[in-house]
Order: C-alpha cells, then sequence, then structure tokens
C-alpha cells in the first residue's frame, strides 16, 4: 500500500491542509467541557445569568468555527482521495495494458476488473476517512486525557488505564481482521468472474438449458462470500461492545470517585461533569476510529491487492530496434527457426521445433486439427507471446530486438474473435490508421467485402456500432475486422481464422481481393478449411504442435497424409478426380 502513497504527491498541500482543519477543529471541540464547567460552577452556581448567555455564545461559536473547520477539512480530504483514486486508476489501467498475453492469462479478467473497480474504490474511501479522522480521533483521545488532568490528576489516572486497554482492542481486532479481509475480496473475484461468465455466454447458458445450474453455482459463490464477510463483520463487530464495556466502565469509576472527591471539596460538579464529557469524547471518538479502523483495514488489503498488480512486471522485454523493411532479396520476411513454445503451467510444448522460411509477398495457408497450434503459431508474429526456444525472424532479425510497438504497427492481425468497439463503422476503422483518408478507409471495405453492406446501413460509415458488434451480423463482423487491419496497410497480414463465418463466394472474393493489392503483403491465412488455403503459395501443415508437411497444395495432396486427411474429409475423391480432369 506504501508504493501507492505516490500518487498523492500533487495533492501535498490538500494532504496538510485536510487533517490540520481537523485538529483545529477538535481544539475548538476539546474547550466545550471547560466551558460547561463554568457555566456549571460559576452561572449556575451564583446565579449569573449574563455570565451563562456569555458562555452559551462562546458554545455556539465554538459550534459554528468548529462546523467551518470540518467542512473545510472535508473539501480537501475528498479532492485528495479522488485524486489520489484517479492516479491509482490510469496508472493501473496504462500498467495492465503493459501485460503480455501470458500475464492476462496467469491473472485472469475477472481478478483484474477487480482492482480497476471495487479495491480502487476502497483504497480511495480509505484515503479519504484517513485524512479526515486518522489525526482526529487520536488527537481528541489524548487531548482529552491531558485537559484531564488540567482538571484533576488522580482523576486523570483513570483515563490512563482506559486508553492503553482500547489501544490493545482496536489495533488487536484490526491485525487479525487485515488478512481476512483480502480474502473477502479475493471471493468477490470469484463471484465477478462468475457473473462475467453468466453475461457473457448467455446464450450458451440457455441453450443447453443451463440456467437452474448456473443460478445454483452463482448461489454457492455468493454464500461463500457472503459467510467471509460474516466471520470478519463478527470479529470487527466485537470492537463497538468491547470499547462501550470499557469507556463507560471508566465513567463509573469517574462517578464515584468524582463523588467522593466533590464530597471532600477536593472537586466542583462542574469539574467532575467536564470529566464525564472528556470520557464520552474519548468513547465517541474511539467509536468513529474503531469504524475508520475497519475501513482502512480493507482499505491497505484492497491497496496491497492493487500493488501487486503493479509490481508485476512483463517477462517480455522490449528490443528498442525500429523494425524497417529489408529490400534485399535474400532476405525473408518471416523466419522460424527450430521454435518450439510452452505456455505458462502448461505441461507441454504447444508448438514443437518448427523450421519454415516464408518471402516478402508470399501467401502462406496454416491449417490443422484443433489444438494443432495454428493460433500459437501466429501469434509468435506480432509477439503476443515469446518462443521458448529458436528464434522468430522478422526481415532477418531476431524479433526479441524489435521494438514492440513499431513492430505490430507493421503487422496487420485479424483474430479468430471478430471484436468490434462501440461507435461509429469509421472510428472503428481508424483504429487501424488514424490518419487514414476516406478513401483509404472506402478500399479497405472493398477489399474486405465490406463494402455493399455498409452502403446499406443508415449514416453508412457513420452507421453506431453497439458493444462488441451486436446489432451487425457474424459474417459482417468479420468483414469490418478484417478491413479494420487493412487500414494499417501492414507489410504482414494475418487472418487467424477470421472468415469463418463468411460464405464460400465472399471467401473466394475476399482473398482474390488481398492477392490484388498493390502493397503486395505477406499473408497467413489460417483456417480449417481446405479451400480458403489451396490456392496459397506455401501451406504449412500442423499436427499436435508439430510440422507434418509444408508445400503446395499438389505436394501435400501426394505425400502429406495429414493433409490429405483434412482434404479428402471436405471434398470426396471423387470430385477431386472429376475437378484435375477438368482442369
Amino acid at each position: 500500500m506504501k508504493s501507492l502513497l505516490v500518487y498523492l504527491k500533487d495533492y501535498k498541500k490538500e494532504t496538510i491542509l485536510a487533517p490540520l482543519f481537523k485538529m483545529l477543529e477538535a481544539s475548538f471541540e476539546l474547550f466545550v467541557p471547560l466551558v460547561m464547567a463554568a457555566v456549571i460552577d460559576v452561572g449556575i452556581a451564583g446565579e449569573d445569568r449574563p455570565y451563562i448567555v456569555k458562555m452559551c455564545l462562546v458554545l455556539i461559536a465554538l459550534g459554528i468555527v468548529g462546523l467551518v473547520c470540518s467542512i473545510t477539512a472535508q473539501y480537501f480530504s475528498a479532492k485528495a482521495a479522488a485524486g489520489f483514486g484517479t492516479g491509482v486508476r490510469h496508472a493501473l489501467f496504462a500498467h495492465i495494458q503493459s501485460f503480455t498475453f501470458t500475464e492476462m492469462d496467469t491473472l485472469g479478467s475477472s481478478t483484474l476488473i477487480t482492482r480497476m473497480t471495487s479495491d480502487v474504490n476502497q483504497a480511495q474511501a480509505g484515503v479519504n476517512i484517513v485524512l479526515r479522522l486518522f489525526l482526529r480521533s487520536p488527537f481528541i483521545v489524548f487531548g482529552a486525557m491531558v485537559m484531564a488532568f488540567t482538571v484533576d490528576v488522580k482523576s486523570a489516572v483513570i483515563f490512563v488505564v482506559v486508553i492503553p486497554l482500547l489501544s490493545l482492542i482496536i489495533f488487536g481486532i484490526m491485525l487479525i481482521t487485515m488478512p481476512l479481509y483480502r480474502k473477502v475480496q479475493s471471493h468477490l473475484d470469484s463471484v465477478l468472474l462468475t457473473t462475467r461468465e453468466n453475461l457473457s455466454g448467455a446464450r450458451v447458458i440457455r441453450a443447453f438449458n443451463k440456467e437452474d445450474d448456473e443460478k445454483e453455482r452463482f448461489e454457492k459463490e455468493n454464500e461463500t462470500l457472503t459467510d467471509a464477510q460474516k466471520f470478519v463483520g463478527r470479529i470487527s463487530g466485537l470492537m463497538n461492545p468491547l470499547t462501550y464495556i470499557i469507556v463507560n466502565g471508566g465513567i463509573i469509576a469517574l462517578i464515584y470517585v468524582g463523588a467522593v472527591r466533590v464530597n471532600i471539596g477536593d472537586l466542583t460538579q462542574g469539574e467532575v461533569v467536564a470529566l464525564i464529557n472528556y470520557m464520552s469524547q474519548i468513547l465517541v471518538e474511539l467509536v468513529k476510529l474503531a469504524n475508520l479502523i475497519i475501513t482502512v483495514t480493507k482499505a491497505v488489503a484492497c491497496g496491497n491487492r492493487i500493488e501487486n498488480v503493479l509490481k508485476i512486471h512483463p517477462e517480455m522485454e522490449n528490443g528498442g530496434v525500429p523494425l524497417e523493411i529489408s529490400d534485399a532479396e535474400d532476405v525473408p520476411a518471416v523466419e522460424f527457426v527450430d521454435v518450439s513454445l510452452t505456455y505458462k503451467g502448461a505441461g507441454a510444448e504447444s508448438l514443437t521445433g518448427l523450421s519454415f522460411r516464408v518471402e516478402k509477398g508470399q501467401t502462406i495457408g496454416i491449417i490443422g486439427g484443433t489444438g494443432s497450434g495454428k493460433s500459437s503459431l501466429v501469434n509468435l508474429i506480432p509477439r503476443f507471446y515469446d518462443a521458448t526456444k529458436g528464434e522468430v525472424r522478422i526481415f532477418g532479425r531476431n524479433i526479441k530486438e524489435y521494438d514492440i510497438e513499431s513492430l505490430r504497427r507493421d503487422i496487420g492481425f485479424v483474430l479468430q474473435k471478430a471484436v468490434l468497439f462501440k461507435g461509429t463503422i469509421e472510428e472503428n476503422l481508424r483504429w487501424g490508421n488514424e490518419s487514414a483518408t476516406m478513401e483509404e478507409l472506402e478500399e479497405a471495405l472493398e477489399i474486405s467485402q465490406s463494402k455493399e453492406f455498409v452502403q446499406s446501413k443508415v449514416g453508412q460509415m457513420e452507421f453506431q456500432i453497439e458493444q462488441s458488434g451486436r446489432n451487425l451480423s457474424g459474417g459482417q463482423k468479420q468483414r469490418l475486422t478484417i478491413a479494420r487491419a487493412l487500414v494499417r496497410r501492414p507489410n504482414i497480414l494475418i487472418l487467424d481464422d477470421s472468415a469463418s463465418a463468411l460464405d464460400f463466394a465472399t471467401d473466394a472474393a475476399l482473398r482474390s481481393a488481398i492477392r490484388g493489392m498493390k502493397e503486395k503483403p505477406t499473408v497467413f491465412i489460417v483456417s480449417q478449411r481446405a479451400a480458403s488455403i489451396r490456392y496459397a503459395d506455401q501451406i504449412i501443415v500442423l499436427d499436435d504442435g508439430e510440422m507434418a508437411g509444408i508445400g503446395t497444395h499438389t505436394e501435400l495432396l501426394k505425400n502429406c497424409p495429414a493433409y490429405q486427411e483434412i482434404y479428402y474429409s471436405q471434398f470426396p475423391k471423387e470430385d477431386t478426380k472429376e475437378a484435375q480432369a477438368n482442369g
């Protein structure tokens, strides 16, 4: 939590003024019992009404000044806390953006969302309440004890006994509850994960009639969270009754000692009332401090969770060399040299010993069964993951030497899942290139076979896309994500099974349009369809992470059993022979 306090550096003035004004308010509050003692001993005892009125006006003045100080302190503490929360959110979001796919896979999105929302809010509330009360409550407690000594030393000894006992209870409960609140937040992660899965998979849940099972699962997770909150709540709940018992015991002792000393003439009635008021102030402030400790305990636990995320440094180091396209004929666009990949926490390699060379402008087809490693292979090219063995080279240089931003700026990547963002079609396309002209946007739409359906939309390029593209069909979303990648004018274009929702005619027109691009990018097409990669310059066949074959369609059909199995499962041998005869 300590490292997060750096986000208060721009609010030094507020962090000083907030507790200062609170202590001023507390100082005025400490004078109230003395004024009341004077009213009783002088005004009431002497039946001096003008004096009573004057002291009442003093009390009102102390109240007004205290109120002004309190409001001022609240303003400064709220400003500092809001600024702190904003700074932490920005830093956390920026840090998460630097994570590689490995860190994202390890941490999980649900726990990161909890840290960005609930944890930051708790930490912000903790900062706010600390600035307002953390100094005020102890100041009043010890100030009341000091003032009690100015009234009567022998009676004030009771304060010396009561305050350490109260401190022992409060800080003891705090030490017990801090780790428990961390567990509560981790259970909140689980509830959020379950909720997120239910919302994102609502259609699947309904399709398989799993509503009751999911309700039961959610209730179980929620019950675990509730039980954890109840358990820590019971321990925290002990604070108020225990403090009340001790303070009220102190008040009883004060009344007894005060009565005896008033009887023998060592104390006045007003002084006894002042002592009881000071004890009552201690009670009120310790109740506030107890609640403060609970909030601060939660805030510290949440702050530590945020801190743990900020301490995670991506394993992938930035090379720093800007990507330069080599004009040399003998330099390949992409080269894999004995590349293997093992995902973090996985028991076996997902890719093993891949070696191949891709020349500039070539189209490479990648095919294989489900789980054969097709996406894993193309994810290594923009360095979403780093190879655990071997080297991936782009334009003759090890990919690890390049500046990551420069590398990815020159690669157009269309993921398996088509993801669009809320906004217009034009805004989504400009993710590929913010400075693209309208002509470039329209050309990208035309190549991606999106132009026809975009022109049919109301407003065309200004058509509003809903979150995740809910108001578009699967094929429309895929074509727009391809257009977004093409706007970038990439030297390397990767289509990771991104035409699965397109019919064969549209898929063929798309591939033909990409081949006709004047930039002649190096294209990687990952597909389950043999027809989609049939005319590629080279086809890589993967089987359980290993290269089962590489070559043209004709070569593989002759000597690669894995490719034959895939191809003939989609095209019966009779149709193939007939096509070859007609060809």
